[in-house]
């Protein structure tokens, strides 16, 4: 194995054209993450955009640069924004992601997954046991919480990523970011990171920026958002007591990062 970023674009030069860009994402997510994913955004350099009424999804879509879908707790109403939502980006060109947080936990979740991947999001954000389960192979996860490894999803997610023609990034203790040719692995984080809610739910928001400032270049796109959250993670736990002070030196964490934070945190082939 060996560090990629010669065969893929710099991603510290995706993320200085993300903070330069400032791209508008919007995101129809879960109670418990809106603000959690708000100030991770702003913090990386996007702009977010809370807008889930499906009066005017479609409308604030069209005039998005991504879109972030997020199952964490949905609703008929909800679902409905999300429809219309992600008609008016595909309608506009504007690139979505989703994020089927326990997806196969009920019969409606698995309905409702069923048919939004039928509407071909650009990139797809998941844990292990979530994204074996969306590849249609039978996981161990938990409701939200994952009961697989990374290692265990890996050939789910190549699966995935090729049969739907997009990228997929499976999140854990090591993440993988694959479209389906090609696998890169990246190594950082914190162990307080599953300590703090919603921090998956804000990933899958910032790897919509990042598809939207590097929309040909997808698995760079998705390797990019993984070291920056891993490296943010890694400086932030050398700050932090505990998962309370974790997350404001997170947020710090993303506004100061330096090339040398993403360097200990590398892409290398699987």
């Amino acid at each position: 194995m060996g560090v990629c970023d010669s065969e893929l674009a710099d991603s510290w030069a995706l993320y200085q054209r993300l903070r330069e860009q400032t791209p508008l994402v919007q995101c129809i997510t879960n109670y418990v993450a809106m603000n959690m994913t708000a100030n991770v955004l702003l913090a990386a350099g996007a702009s977010p955009a809370m807008v889930h009424s499906d009066a005017e999804t479609g409308e604030f879509a069209a005039l998005a640069s991504a879109l972030s879908i997020n199952m964490g707790t949905p609703s008929p109403q909800w679902a409905e924004g999300m429809r219309t939502a992600i008609t008016g980006a595909r309608g506009a060109g504007v690139p979505w992601v989703l994020d089927p947080v326990a997806h196969a936990a009920t019969a409606y979740r698995r309905g409702l997954v069923a048919e939004l991947l039928a509407l071909q999001p650009a990139a797809i954000r998941g844990n292990a046991s979530e994204i074996i389960a969306l590849a249609g192979a039978a996981g161990q996860g938990r409701g939200m919480d994952s009961g697989d490894s990374v290692d265990s999803a890996a050939e789910a997610a190549q699966q995935l990523a090729r049969a739907q023609g997009c990228v997929v990034l499976v999140t854990g203790e090591t993440d993988l970011a694959t479209d389906g040719q090609r696998s890169l692995r990246i190594v950082g984080g914190s162990h307080l990171m599953p300590q703090v809610t919603a921090m998956g739910c804000a990933l899958s928001a910032l790897l919509a920026g990042f598809v939207a400032i590097a929309r040909d270049q997808p698995l760079a796109a998705a390797v990019a958002a993984a070291r920056v959250f891993a490296a943010a993670g890694q400086r932030a736990q050398e700050q932090a007591a505990g998962p309370g002070s974790f997350l404001p030196a997170f947020l710090d964490a993303l506004y100061l990062l330096q090339p040398a934070d993403l360097a200990r945190c590398p892409a290398t082939a699987s």
